[in-house]
This record gives C-alpha cells, structure tokens and sequence, in this order.
C-alpha cells in the first residue's frame, strides 16, 4: 500500500486552498524549496509512525532540482524519521527531464542508491520521450487520469493504457493508473494488467489522522 503526500494551505479566513492556487507562485518565488523540504521530512516522520510498513510517496517541483542540496535534504528527512528508504517513493513529472538532463539524471542516480524508489508522474502528457525510460531506471510510471477518464468511450485512451502497461511489463516496471473513479475502469485496467490503481474508487484525499484507520480496514479485509 502507498499514500500520496498532497499538500494543502490550511488558510484561516479561506479554509483549504489546493496546491494549484499556491504551489505555481511558490515555485516562482522559489519558496518551493523550503515548503518542498518541509513536505519531505514531514511525510517521513508521518510514514515512519504507521503500525504497518507503508510507502509513502512525494511529489518533487521540477525547481526542487536546480536546488544544489536536494540530495542530502533526502538523506536528512529519512536519517531525521528513521524511515527506511525502500517505503519513501519520489514523483517526478517529465519537465524535470528537460532540464539539464545529465545533471538531473546524476541526482536522480544518486536518489536511487539512498534506496528510494523514483516515479514518473502523469506519463503520456507531456513530451513522453521513450528514452526517458532507458537512460534512467524508473520504478514506477504513473498513467495520468486523462487516459483513464475516457476509457470506457475512447478507443485511443485503451491503446494508450495498453500499450504503456506492456512496457511496464517489458521493462520491469510498475504501472500505476491515476484517477480511477468506478469498478468499471478498475476492471479493464486488471485486463490490461496494470500493476496499480489509486483515485476516488478508493479514498478521497483524507488527513494524516485517519491513516491508522485506513490500515486497520486494510488488515481486517486482508484477514477477511
């Protein structure tokens, strides 16, 4: 099982504000790297607390990687928690490779030999480049909701999910499908042998606090 880290601005005249409302002027102001930090360690120490060894995983702003420190802000949040590397993934979208890419792919070598796993996020949006995939060893490729949307009704978005699941297979790599909403979608993904699934279907976004009960439910189905 893996949580995702979503990030919300608990604002006190506003209430929750989504990231999309915050984090594109955090990145500008390069306030993502302190905020980005923080979301970091406290994602491991919550993971680290959990009765069942859980992963857990954390989005990184392609601006988190012009940061020259954001290797050993990796290794302090794991020593700080004690989590152990294998349960933190790190989630990185596309436009983290269009950067620099030799000194991108260096950090993210160096991520991978602390023992954390490397995703990619929202596969198939962006530039989508396969090479991608062979200059650097992903663990886990994540298919973006807009495919798994219009599954049922777009043949295009089936032959897409298809073909990226043969390539997880092929590769050795975990497939993750975003945005799965209703049994009908989980269905043809298991066809499709996608290796997992998150969205609606399972859990809106719920608070740190209620992740020991999450896993209570999951040992009694496991039992069950």
């Amino acid at each position: 099982m893996v949580f995702e880290a979503l990030v919300r601005w608990n604002h006190a005249q506003r209430g929750l504000i989504a990231p999309g409302h915050f984090i594109p002027l955090a990145e500008e102001t390069m306030l993502i790297v302190q905020l980005g930090d923080w979301v970091l360690r406290q994602a491991c120490m919550d993971a680290a607390s959990w009765s069942k060894a859980a992963a857990v995983a954390v989005n990184l702003s392609p601006v988190q990687f012009k940061n020259p420190n954001l290797v050993a802000s990796v290794k302090g949040a794991l020593a700080a928690s004690r989590l152990p590397a294998h349960r933190l993934e790190l989630e990185i979208t596309e436009s983290v490779l269009l950067q620099n890419s030799e000194a991108t792919r260096a950090i993210l070598h160096e991520l991978r030999a602390l023992g954390v796993k490397i995703s990619l996020d929202d596969f198939g949006t962006g530039y989508s480049s396969l090479s991608y995939l062979r200059s650097f060893p992903f663990d886990k490729i994540k298919i973006d909701r807009s495919f798994v949307n219009e599954l049922a009704t777009r043949k295009d978005s089936m032959a897409i999910i298809r073909a990226v699941t043969g390539l997880g297979r092929s590769l050795g790599i975990t497939t993750t499908a975003e945005g799965v909403e209703n049994e009908a979608q989980l269905e043809l993904l298991r066809r499709e042998g996608c290796t997992q699934a998150q969205g609606y279907l399972f859990s809106k976004p719920r608070p740190v606090c209620e992740v020991e009960g999450m896993l209570a439910t999951s040992r009694a189905s496991a039992v069950a």
